[in-house]
């Protein structure tokens, strides 16, 4: 977006079909400038506007089509009194309104939806059942139906007269603007036939079985069709607010207030919202963490299972980074704040959410174009039907009935939510796992995947090194070296170096004291003379207890260049090692001035997460081949990959950056479609070139902007889910438009042969938006199927 656009998200009221969509973004797109893309189920639009054109410019155009908007109001949790619960939070924010509600100002009269469908469905059974069982019928039970019929003709349909009017006087139509014709026509029809003939009900129809087809009223038809579409309605209001739920969950994660340490050790509760970079907070164990910070003093647990879909809390101290929203388990924690508010990761997070699921893919606005385009056709079709029954079978009630059944059956309403409501129940469903995908072409991507490149470490290993092992050689006898003291020899040189090995030696040594309590008692090392040798390790005197050698950790050329023996075995244990896929340092030991002998070989190695073999196998399944591209040597990338069920003819072992990108395009010269996993500075360039990038979010900012995945997590299993729920949710979309198509197709023939009875028309296009939405919600019962 460049420097003199801007985004905008707008909450808009009232709308119910794909043509109000359609209309909005179409009134939007007239001003200069100025693109918009709104979402149904959400009732958002995302608009991108010119930096000069006001929120309230746009919110004026969209109040002149018909609706009612708002700049959408942050969404942050609602604080709430521990003894007044709010037993749904969605319900709690006026930012979110009840789904049972009629929405919008602009809405006439604010009753909710159930509450109509209650009493229309009371007032429309007695009229169903007197005007359809004859034997039922008594003497002007035409007069008594059309009494009861009346309130929901009028009232209960209030809301699909008001949408039509509203449509009517800018010149537009929607499906209500179909039912409320179909509905009016019906009821004014039958009253007109009853008060021409006052008699047409004057005598009871019994034992007539004939009879309950052979008047001319269809007050049941116009009653039946209102319930029924108010209950669809109401049940899809509910199903498009639960598609929403993950999503939502997402949003609302945030504390709603934190303890602040003031300058003088003082502590005091505050907003959350009102938190500013460098505010040091107090966390205490069970408590959410406020805003992203570093800890600066405290050890804890931190749950991140919302953020990262990760269920292991994962350990935190000083100079550790954590996340807003997520949970202190243990310890009692002082954090720093480093972003909050809108710059926060949970803003974030929502923000891409919000805009992948307001994204369009040409086969939805396809279908947006079709829908814009359908009801106009309809109310032609529907006029035709009744001009030819007229015309040509010279039954103009066959054709006033068979025109009023193609109204009813031909609302579009499912097409219109077919895309939209498995993109927030998919996309949703992902963020809770902590998955964001970044907008629906991703689903095109990950359909036809033929390969996924693996990065090593930080994707498939942890990405740090973790001691494996302290191998005694023949000369650690002759020194009086065991294991423990091999270890803790080597550990007192390496606590001078920042190399990963080096690192690695020191946690196992300081894990290995801490299991031993009777080390407490042994005065450090101190370590005299050290010195680093560039590529081949580190030396150094150390001396403990009064006891002064010379020691020197790295490769067996570095022991022998000080004068230290190393034997031809002692090279044949060290290449068995890294033939195992370890990385392998020597430990040498001798009196200063003497020499000495290599006394242990420290391998040290990047362990593989515990999900990577399953992982890969579920790629496998799909039909996704797996491919590793490393810049560790040959010997240990064949290690790993033989571990996780890599084949050896898909590792490509020392490759630089650069030649990821190459190996990526081979493989996608070959015709394949390629995703790329990796979490570095040095995989964006790949990420890039693949047809789809999913970047570790534990990894760097670049990987992640350059990816169209984010897992937030730090594990493999998160690509394969994403993958796969990428795939399950155009599979939804797809079977979504194909059946609204299909019902629309099928339905409307019938219902201009008259074959179609007007009440069945209302139900089945009621059930078609609920099966619809219905469909798109089995996307929630994603990560259960999984194991998630």
């Amino acid at each position: 977006m460049s420097e003199t656009q801007r985004a905008v998200t707008l909450d808009i009221d009232g709308m119910t079909c794909a043509s109000c969509v359609n209309r909005i973004e179409r009134k939007l797109g007239k001003l200069p400038g100025v693109t918009a893309s709104v979402n149904l189920p959400l009732e958002t639009a995302r608009v991108t506007a010119p930096a000069d054109v006001e929120d309230s410019e746009l919110i004026e155009v969209i109040r002149k089509a018909g609706y009612d908007a708002r700049v959408e109001a942050p969404k942050k949790a609602p604080a709430t009194n521990p003894s007044q619960p709010v037993a749904d939070p969605a319900l709690a924010d006026p930012t979110h309104p009840d789904p049972t509600s009629e929405h919008g100002s602009s809405a006439g009269y604010r009753v909710p939806l159930f509450k109509r469908f209650l009493i229309a469905a009371i007032l429309t059974a007695p009229v169903l059942v007197i005007s359809m069982v004859p034997g039922l019928q008594f003497k002007h039970w035409g007069w008594v139906v059309g009494l009861f019929s009346l309130p929901v003709a009028t009232w209960a349909a209030w809301p699909f007269h008001k949408a039509a009017a509203i449509n009517a006087r800018h010149g537009t139509s929607t499906m209500d603007t179909l039912v409320s014709i179909g509905v009016t026509a019906a009821t004014i029809y039958s009253w007109v036939q009853l008060l021409r003939g006052p008699a047409l009900t004057a005598h009871a129809r019994l034992g007539d079985v004939h009879a309950m087809h052979g008047h001319h009223l269809y007050f049941e038809s116009a009653a039946v069709i209102v319930t029924f579409l108010l209950l669809g309605r109401w049940l899809e209001a509910r199903a498009r607010h639960g598609a929403a739920d993950a999503t939502r969950a997402l949003l609302e994660l945030g504390a709603s207030h934190a303890t602040v340490v003031d300058s003088d050790g003082g502590h005091r509760k505050v907003p959350a919202d009102e938190l500013a970079v460098g505010t040091v907070i107090l966390v205490w164990p069970g408590e959410k963490i406020a805003a992203d910070g570093v800890v600066i003093e405290g050890h804890s647990d931190v749950d991140a299972s919302m953020i990262t879909g990760e269920s292991v809390p994962v350990p935190v101290g000083p100079g550790a980074e954590v996340t807003g929203a997520t949970i202190n388990t243990s310890g009692r924690l002082l954090v720093r704040v480093s972003a909050a508010g809108e710059d926060s990761t949970l803003a974030a997070m929502g923000r891409l959410i919000a805009e992948a699921q307001s994204e369009k893919t040409p086969l939805v606005r396809l279908v947006d174009r079709i829908s814009g385009v359908f009801v106009p056709i309809v109310l032609a079709l529907a006029m035709l039907t009744f001009v030819g029954w007229w015309l040509i079978a010279g039954d103009p009630s066959g054709g006033f009935i068979a025109a009023v059944t193609v109204l009813v059956v031909a609302c579009p309403c499912a097409l219109g939510l077919a895309t939209p409501v498995a993109l927030v129940a998919g996309i949703g469903n992902g963020a809770s796992r902590g998955i964001l995908i970044s907008g629906p072409a991703v689903l095109e991507e990950a359909r036809h995947l033929d390969a996924v490149v693996l990065d090593k470490t930080g994707t498939i290993t942890e990405g740090r090194m973790t001691l494996t092992g302290t191998h005694l050689l023949p000369g650690a006898a002759t020194a009086d070296i065991n294991a423990t003291t091999a270890l803790a020899l080597a550990a007192a040189l390496e606590r001078n170096s920042e190399h990963p090995i080096a690192r690695a030696i020191v946690v196992a040594a300081d894990d290995a004291a801490a299991r031993n309590s009777a080390r407490a008692s042994i005065s450090q090392p101190m370590v005299e003379d050290f010195a680093s040798h560039a590529g081949s390790g580190v030396s150094g005197i150390v001396a403990q207890n009064g006891v002064r050698q010379d020691v020197a950790v790295g490769t067996l050329d570095l022991l022998a260049e000080r004068g230290m023996h190393v034997t031809d075995a002692d090279r044949a244990e060290l290449a068995r090692l890294e033939r195992e896929g370890m990385t392998v340092v020597a430990l040498g030991v001798g009196d200063p001035g003497t020499g000495g002998s290599a006394v242990a070989l420290l391998s040290v190695a990047d362990q593989v997460k515990p999900d990577s073999s399953d992982a890969i196998a579920r790629l496998t399944s799909m039909g996704v081949t797996p491919w590793m591209v490393t810049g560790d040597n040959r010997e240990v990338a064949a290690a790993v990959a033989r571990e996780v069920g890599i084949p050896e003819a898909n590792v490509l072992a020392g490759v630089k950056p650069e030649g990821k990108v190459d190996a990526i395009r081979r493989l996608q010269a070959d015709g394949a479609k390629v995703a790329m996993v990796g979490d570095g500075v040095n995989d964006a360039p790949a990420l890039t070139a693949a047809d789809l990038g999913l970047a570790m979010g534990a990894g760097t900012d670049v990987a992640r902007e350059a990816a169209g995945v984010t897992l937030m997590g730090s594990s493999l299993g998160q690509a394969a889910d994403a993958i796969e729920l990428s795939r399950q949710t155009l599979r939804i979309i797809r079977q979504n438009i194909f059946w609204a198509f299909f019902y629309n197709v099928a339905a409307l023939p019938v219902a201009v042969m008259g074959l179609l009875n007007p009440m069945i028309a209302g139900i089945a296009m009621a059930a078609s938006s609920v099966i619809v939405v219905l469909n798109a919600l089995r996307l929630r019962r994603f990560g259960q199927r999984n194991g998630g």
